[in-house]
Parts: C-alpha cells; sequence; structure tokens
C-alpha cells in the first residue's frame, strides 16, 4: 500500500470548508484555507464524540490556522491537531502535499502531545 493517497484536485475544494475522505480506512477532514493551504485532520471531535470536523469553521489565531468544532467550538490547529483550547487534547494531522494540483494525504504525523 502506498503511503500517499490521491484525494481530489485542489480546485474541487472551496477554500475555508472541510470536506471528508476515507484516507487508509481513517475519516479524514481535508480542509483548503484562504491562501490555497490543504490540511488534513482526524475528522472525530474528541469533545463532541462525534465525526464532525469537516464541518467545522476555518480562522487564525495569530498566524496559526485551526478550525473550530461545530459542536462545541473549541479550536484545532490545522497543522498539528492540538487543540488550542486545551493543549492535552489532540486530533491526528496527515502529511499532506499537492502534486500537480492534485491532493495527496500521507501518513500520520508523529504527536506533538507528551
Amino acid at each position: 500500500m502506498s503511503d500517499w493517497q490521491q484525494i481530489c484536485r485542489v480546485d474541487d475544494l472551496e477554500r475555508e470548508r472541510g470536506v471528508t475522505a476515507l484516507v487508509h480506512g481513517q475519516a479524514v477532514a481535508i480542509f483548503r484555507t484562504h491562501d490555497d493551504q490543504v490540511y488534513a485532520l482526524g475528522n472525530y471531535d474528541p469533545f463532541a464524540h462525534a465525526s464532525v470536523l469537516a464541518r467545522g469553521i476555518i480562522g487564525t489565531r495569530g498566524d496559526v490556522p485551526f478550525v473550530a468544532s461545530p459542536m462545541h467550538k473549541q479550536a484545532f490547529d490545522l497543522r498539528t491537531g492540538v487543540c488550542l483550547d486545551d493543549d492535552s487534547v489532540s486530533v491526528p494531522a496527515y502529511d499532506v502535499k499537492v502534486v500537480d494540483g492534485t491532493i495527496l494525504v500521507g501518513p500520520r504525523k508523529a504527536s506533538t502531545l507528551a
């Protein structure tokens, strides 16, 4: 199995929105920001106990891009998956690359939590 899974064309995603894709058997939320950066996080919100992060609101705190859960509004760093409101909680973050306009999601990043 390849470490990188093809998802879709970047142009297929709306800016400031998320979608869910099945990546290596896991529900992963894929986000395209206003500046065309692409991020991938696990779709499961550990506070709401529901797979909803792809429906969250995209924003920034300082220079940190985040998605706020649509359920309880906790913000998760799009780069690392760490919750900005409670840094003892995180969701999986995945490597992402764009090749010839196509989004590829790779392996899960190493956790930044101790």
